[in-house]
């Protein structure tokens, strides 16, 4: 009854056999390895993000900050020439660009400070100091 169903057919072709075979061989990496993966640890006065950003260059990765939305991006330039005869038997490396946004409004965007070490972006994001009235005294007339 399955084969009378469309569903069925589009997975009976020999590239998606081999998609499939792909899929099951290679199942140990994680599905979403492309994105770039963060950690957020609150230090009482400011934010910590870490950003795994491994086989990058400080060139290759861009921070911009537009209103409330702080973005980070970093791009793998790939060659443009691939020979046929370079031996390899896989190619999971990527190339490509990775990009990341996050809302930074209760940050003091001004003091915002990164660095970049060991495949590790790391950005300080001071909290907005809430401002306190001040007190003062209220005349009677």
């Amino acid at each position: 009854m399955f084969d009378l169903m469309p569903f069925e057919r589009r997975t009976r072709n020999l590239s998606n056999f081999f998609d499939a075979f792909d899929k099951t061989f290679f199942s140990d990496f994680p599905a979403s390895f492309s994105e770039i993966r963060t950690d957020i640890l609150d230090q009482g006065d400011k934010f910590l993000l870490q950003a795994e950003l491994p086989g990058f260059d400080k060139e290759d990765i861009k921070i911009d900050l537009n209103g409330d939305t702080l973005s980070i991006s970093a791009e793998h330039k790939a060659e443009s020439e691939e020979k046929k005869e370079d031996g390899y038997v896989r190619r999971e490396r990527r190339y490509g660009s990775f990009a990341r946004s996050f809302d930074v409004s209760g940050i003091d965007v001004e003091k915002i400070s990164a660095a970049y070490k060991n495949g590790v972006l790391e950005l300080e994001l001071p909290k907005k100091v809430p401002a306190r009235p001040q007190a003062r005294q209220i005349e009677l007339k």
